[in-house]
């Protein structure tokens, strides 16, 4: 998707999502086998239910055909990020602080590019986790991603 489509898709999703009462995880634009995908992940503090991702998919239909950013055949899916979802803005950071994460590092950092234990929080760009009782600063330019592991 070219930038300023990519820009118009983006703040489309996130006006609707948001003036529907929920939060804007992730998106995601790409072409597989059935053809091209946009995939909008949503959450809410109590949970996203199937009428969650109906009532935002409906919304959002009608704001992206009122615009019409993207030039081509597209199937739009809206779900919830799931349990292990991705941390990628400073709020998650701060909101999942205490909750087990795993972070993927595009370089090893201490000998691993895993590496699991508990989310501290943000300071200065790097992420602060808790691994044996110690606290280690990872620097976000070093991370690829950042998922919760989900508690049962």
């Amino acid at each position: 998707m070219a930038g300023n489509v990519k820009s118009m898709v983006e703040d489309i999703c996130m006006n609707t999502v948001e003036n529907s009462g929920y939060e804007l995880v992730d998106l995601e634009f790409r072409k597989e086998h059935q053809g091209w995908v946009l995939r909008v992940f949503i959450d809410h503090p109590e949970g996203i239910g199937l009428d969650d991702c109906e009532k935002v998919s409906k919304a959002l239909s009608s704001e992206l055909d009122k615009d019409d950013p993207i030039p081509h055949k597209y199937v739009l899916e809206v779900s919830s990020p799931g349990l292990d979802r991705p941390l990628k803005n400073d709020k998650d950071f701060e909101r999942f602080s205490g909750h087990r994460i795993k972070i993927k590092t595009y370089t090893p950092f201490e000998g691993k590019k895993t590496i699991k234990g508990s989310l501290v929080g943000l300071e200065d760009n790097n992420i602060i986790v808790l691994l044996d009782n110690e606290e280690k600063k990872i620097p976000r330019s070093q991370v690829s991603t950042v998922r919760l592991i989900p508690e049962y």
